[in-house]
């Protein structure tokens, strides 16, 4: 195969971001030279020409890309949904989006092109992607850890993604299709389930034994790391905000569900341990429930977060953080290399996604407000040949 080319850039203002929004520290930054062009052909996708509520999400006919220099083209068959959908739909400081803009970082399809110095054998394979993009030859890169490049960004969040017809990713983002499961399935399985065996396995070293707090059991990470955790040799307890989803919960493998709409989950929390509190703690809520976790772990314990779906900003006394030496440890995504890993628990039968529903690509609108809604048990998937 051969790399994709990287260039360098000089900023053209000196208070412009780099790809993710973040940090500024100096005049130079590397930037992808894109060797995709666009086709003749046009393809069905579901766009973005502004931020704002499901109502922005319009349905068009736009030039199909072709694959340039180590490139693939992928007809995509199945793509899920994620709070991160919403977040860029909406928008905001962090998202620079080129317009218009495409949704979808978890896919299953299949491989129909390939540009130069990719092997031609490769069409016609059922793929899904790996939904990190990184520069590929830095330190962090090289030693394996992808997602700490400087210049990681996520398909549907700052590059192209999957509500379309078809995609072009780098050769190195596809990933092999785990086992006899559907494209829906498929596709379930790939952010969510990176996600949380990063927060469970490599950030909070879960053990044996420990009992494992889950928030938000119904949402994708939710549904990962009650598995991942269970998975491990651990206990689960788990929190959700209706019934339907706590008995959901329990057949996933928690041995406790807690509903946190009817019930204080830190005094539950305490009694389930015998005033001890929870070893882990995995978050992706924030707001009061993170404040709130940081009473229900034990002393010692870890609070892993990934998200802010109820707030950014927590009051939290830290008193409790230094005086119960708790570590309190963020993370995002995870190694290209630990999602061949979690396929194949995937594919072996001992993780399984959680589809709630399947719709047509162009009812985007109405999954993006199914999942604000708080209607879901897993994950919903929309199929673009639809």
């Amino acid at each position: 195969m051969s790399a994709p080319s990287w260039g360098i850039e000089r900023e053209s203002r000196s208070d412009e971001r780099e790809d993710r929004g973040s940090s500024r520290d100096g005049p130079l930054r590397f930037t992808m030279l894109t060797s995709a062009s666009m086709s003749d052909e046009l393809m069905d996708a579901v766009v973005l020409r502004a931020h704002g509520g499901p109502e922005v999400l319009a349905r068009e006919r736009i030039p199909r890309p072709d694959p340039g220099p180590g490139e693939v083209r992928v007809r995509v068959a199945a793509v899920a949904l994620n709070h991160m959908d919403l977040w860029v739909r909406k928008g905001g400081p962090a998202f620079k989006v080129e317009y218009p803009h495409r949704l979808g970082c978890d896919i299953a399809g299949t491989v129909d092109a390939v540009g130069a110095g990719v092997p031609a054998a490769l069409v016609g394979d059922k793929v899904v992607l790996n939904p990190g993009l990184s520069c590929g030859v830095c330190a962090a890169c090289l030693g394996g850890a992808d997602h700490l490049c400087r210049h990681y960004r996520i398909l549907g969040e700052h590059a192209q993604g999957g509500y379309a017809e078809h995609i072009v990713v780098p050769r190195a983002n596809l990933a092999p299709f785990p086992g006899a499961l559907s494209y829906a399935e498929a596709a379930a399985c790939l952010l969510p389930f990176l996600t949380a065996w990063q927060m469970l396995v490599r950030k909070a070293r879960v053990a044996p034994g420990e009992i494992v707090l889950v928030h938000g059991a119904g949402a994708g990470v939710g549904v990962a790391a009650i598995q991942i955790a269970r998975l491990h040799g651990a206990r689960v307890i788990a929190t959700a905000g209706a019934a339907a989803k706590l008995e959901r919960a329990r057949a996933l493998g928690a041995e406790h569900a807690i509903d946190y709409t009817t019930q204080d989950f830190v005094a539950e929390v305490k009694k389930l341990t015998d005033r001890r509190g929870v070893d882990i703690v995995i978050d992706h809520v924030g707001g009061d429930t993170f404040a709130q976790s940081i009473r229900a772990v034990r002393n010692g314990g870890r609070i892993v977060t990934c998200g802010a779906t109820s707030g950014f900003q927590p009051a939290i006394d830290l008193r409790h953080v230094f005086f119960r030496q708790l570590e309190i440890l963020g993370s995002t995504m995870g190694p290209k290399g630990d999602l061949f890993t979690v396929l194949g628990h995937v594919a072996a039968g001992r993780l399984r996604p959680v589809v709630h529903a399947v719709l047509p690509l162009s009812r985007a609108a109405d999954a993006h407000r199914m999942l604000e809604a708080r209607e879901v048990f897993g994950k919903v998937v929309l199929e673009p040949g639809a």
